[in-house]
């Protein structure tokens, strides 16, 4: 149990930082991650820090991929963690 969350807890490091470093690399008008690599960050274990990391740093919200599918996937991803908790 120990190592499933810690590597939750990575997954969704990993995802909060990919938000922060597309929003970045959006402002300085370079090259940027692909929608589609973010979702997989959440997709992978880190709905919650991408949808944190979509809300802190205001990036992506216009998206209805983004507004809409990453609160279900972090709420299946709760939902899912407290299932095999219990």
């Amino acid at each position: 149990m120990t190592v499933l969350l810690f590597l939750l807890f990575a997954a969704n490091a990993l995802a909060f930082f990919a938000m922060w470093w597309d929003k970045r690399l959006a402002r300085l008008d370079r090259r940027r991650i692909p929608e589609n690599t973010l979702l997989l960050f959440a997709l992978c274990g880190g709905g919650v820090g991408g949808w944190l990391g979509m809300k802190r740093f205001r990036h992506k919200t216009q998206h209805w991929r983004f507004s809409l599918g990453l609160p279900v996937i972090a709420l299946l991803q709760i939902g899912l963690l407290a299932y095999l908790i219990i």
